[in-house]
């Protein structure tokens, strides 16, 4: 069974060669790319107001990379801010912080509802201040709860996240190849990337339903699951609760074992 690995270019090659070394064949098909956003008057005005944060939540390798360097276009030294609790959204964003000394509160579940149930968030006074280090369009949900629970939010909008132009050239040539297949595999990571995805298939919209989706988490589930019922398709999906390659190596094995 093909399997289309969807994760950014940069992150996406420990999982591809490890289902190349079990013999499954793989195509890469980023959905995601993330572009830096300007540094503005707005930016710098949320970086003056980080001395009033107890926690930074930060939800991407890429938005360590750019928060950092911005922190140093403020002016502001990253020891001002030791006193400061550090949230990775998982291990890949633990690691670039540790890059720069910072240790970080990492959930067992790589998603919004994963942090949530952080101690250290769900200990936080009403008055409190959360920064968010992230990507247009992310984690909203997790924004929305904490405001809902009285914190105040900081959003750092570092990023935009677009489809790059790159896979939506390759589709056409992979569409032929999905037609042929009975069923292929793809890894769904995110609402952003099953939209960007949902957009490629508009070509050949009833390819959806040949798909068998591993999806990130229950909110993502949810989401698939309504689009199942809302267009009637027939696809499937496997809920995972980490986007390890071992655990997505070990998802895939057991599929084509069942198939």
């Amino acid at each position: 069974m093909l399997f289309i690995n969807t994760r950014p270019q940069d992150r996406a090659v420990r999982l591809t060669q490890q289902l190349q070394a079990a013999q499954i064949p793989v195509v890469e098909l980023p959905l995601l790319e993330l572009v830096a956003q300007p540094y503005s008057a707005e930016l710098d005005s949320l970086y003056q107001q980080l001395n009033r944060a107890q926690v930074i939540v930060v939800v991407s390798p890429t938005a360590v990379q750019i928060g950092m360097q911005y922190l140093a276009q403020a002016g502001i030294e990253l020891a001002t801010l030791a006193y400061i609790q550090w949230i990775a959204v998982g291990r890949s964003t633990e690691q670039a912080l540790l890059q720069y000394g910072i240790q970080s509160h990492v959930p067992e579940v790589e998603t919004s509802e994963g942090m949530l149930q952080l101690p250290i968030l769900e200990s936080l006074e009403k008055d409190a201040v959360v920064v968010f280090w992230r990507g247009e369009g992310g984690r909203l949900f997790m924004m929305d709860h904490l405001r809902q629970q009285g914190v105040e939010v900081l959003n750092f909008v570092l990023y935009q996240r677009q489809c790059p132009v790159q896979s939506q050239q390759t589709i056409a040539a992979l569409l032929p190849r999905l037609q042929d297949n009975r069923h292929y595999m793809v890894l769904m990571s995110s609402e952003a990337s099953w939209l960007n995805w949902v957009q490629l298939m508009q070509q050949d919209i009833s390819l959806i339903s040949k798909g068998i989706y591993l999806v990130l988490g229950p909110r993502l589930a949810a989401i698939l699951g309504e689009y199942r019922q809302h267009h009637a398709a027939a696809f499937e999906y496997v809920q995972l609760e980490s986007l390890s390659s071992d655990v997505i190596v070990r998802e895939m094995k057991r599929v084509l074992g069942n198939s």
